[in-house]
């Protein structure tokens, strides 16, 4: 199936019911079966925490810890480095002054951590009645009991990443992503965008990256995630306030003048330095369809001062290998993709080229940027094919695109046959014996698609 058939055809799924219980919540039970316990003819209040956890914006000091609730909570997660919790720290959400109160998703950042380090935490929320800033109260603590654990980024950390892209919400080529994540037990999992498709409504972005219709509930309690946003990321209302429920990067990783530059990320982990940029909407500002409400060409500029400062890091300049991620191509064998620029789409399938003067291609501004670094290997996705472009004189770095979403077959009943290049991939990065392997798992057979090894970089003089 066409990507943009795909897209078009694709029918939102329903919400997932509520998790969880009451003053000791049980992620094992995740989701709770049907039904309510009434008491003297009232139903019960539907379990407070209403899914697992999700660790995001892996960092070598910091961390991100959101999940849902359903109904008026604010919500705390106590941490530390002993497994029962004994020497724990409890930290609210919303930062000093006030908690944030929410009755969708509770978001706590952890900050002030040590690089490659393993901590253990567990997350509670308050049920609160809120009637007026005079009139307030909490009417009950609902804890997780389960502990779980990550490790923090940085030098001395596992180099092993692996990356998903384009899941569009749908849950049977996303799930055997997850279990194959799950059985490689990566140090973090980059999801190189298009999670969504075009979201309207926060609960619609709730159940796609908390509660997702997927056996494994607590997919990521235990593996950060990083985001780099595709272009269906910012399409819908909801979508447009993403930091709702995926929180932006801490403001420490980058200078003043990047301060709005959230989803970026320069990441250390053990010998490999990821660098993660936004290639933003693949249609043109000016395209008629979005009346001049998006502002990507300045987004794309903004980034390129900051990448060209983040690569210059003493912790990414001094790691022997650097890869790059974002979700739109930055270079394609076929000129009328115009990778990284995007081009506006007539639905006949023909390109305006007299748009490509309005908007300089992202390749052209970061790719330079990138070879001067040595950059091995640019991970991108977008096409919904798996494909692969070795490095060459003229490109030095190599680029992969990631598959997804399709199941890997095309036809009904027996007439079904593996169709190449179209299924969901994971891709695997990992260093062993002095060199980056990256393996390219097809999620419909469950075996290693290609693989492929990098050598040390070398930066380009000049």
């Amino acid at each position: 199936m066409k990507r943009r058939e795909f897209i078009k055809n694709t029918a939102l799924l329903a919400a997932a019911t509520g998790t969880s219980g009451v003053m000791q919540a049980a992620p094992s039970s995740l989701p709770h079966a049907e039904g309510e316990t009434k008491t003297e003819g009232e139903a019960a209040p539907a379990p407070l925490i209403a899914s697992a956890p999700m660790l995001q914006n892996y960092a070598e000091t910091s961390i991100g810890i959101t999940f849902a609730v359903s109904a008026l909570a604010n919500g705390y997660v106590t941490y530390g480095k002993q497994p029962d919790l004994s020497d724990g720290q409890k930290v609210k959400c919303g930062g000093f002054r006030v908690t944030d109160i929410s009755d969708q998703a509770v978001q706590i950042r952890l900050t002030g951590l040590e690089p490659a380090t393993t901590y253990y935490y567990r997350i509670g929320a308050d049920r609160i009645e809120f009637k007026h800033g005079y009139s307030m109260k909490v009417l009950e603590t609902e804890e997780d009991y389960h502990i779980y654990s990550f490790t923090t980024a940085g030098a001395k950390a596992r180099a092993h990443f692996c990356v998903i892209n384009d899941t569009h919400a749908t849950w049977l080529p996303f799930s055997r992503c997850i279990e194959t994540i799950v059985r490689l037990a990566p140090s973090c999992v980059i999801w190189n965008g298009d999670a969504t498709n075009c979201e309207e409504m926060t609960e619609d972005l709730v159940r796609i990256y908390l509660r997702p219709d997927i056996e494994r509930k607590d997919y990521a309690a235990r593996i950060p995630y990083i985001f780099c946003p595709g272009n269906h990321d910012v399409r819908g209302m909801a979508s447009r306030h993403l930091e709702r429920i995926w929180l932006y990067r801490q403001p420490e990783e980058r200078l003043p003048r990047d301060w709005d530059l959230g989803r970026n990320f320069a990441i250390r982990m053990g010998e490999i330095a990821m660098i993660g940029l936004d290639t933003a909407e693949d249609k043109l500002d000016a395209h008629p369809a979005f009346a001049g409400l998006f502002n990507s060409e300045a987004y794309r500029k903004a980034q390129t001062l900051w990448l060209e400062d983040a690569l210059q890091r003493p912790e990414i300049a001094s790691a022997p290998y650097l890869v790059a991620f974002c979700h739109i191509p930055l270079y394609d064998d076929d000129p009328r993709r115009n990778p990284g620029d995007c081009l506006p789409e007539e639905e006949n399938g023909r390109y305006d080229q007299g748009f490509a003067m309005w908007q300089k291609p992202c390749a052209e501004m970061w790719t330079p940027l990138l070879e001067k670094a040595g950059c091995q290997l640019i991970i991108t996705a977008h096409q919904h094919y798996y494909r692969y472009f070795p490095a060459t004189p003229e490109r030095p770095w190599a680029q992969i695109i990631g598959g997804g979403p399709d199941t890997g077959y095309t036809g009904e009943g027996e007439k079904w046959k593996p169709t190449p290049g179209r299924y969901a991939t994971v891709i695997e990065g990992l260093t062993e014996k002095g060199r980056l392997r990256v393996n390219i798992w097809n999620t419909s057979t469950a075996r290693i698609q290609d693989s492929f090894t990098y050598e040390p970089r070398r930066k380009k003089k000049g």
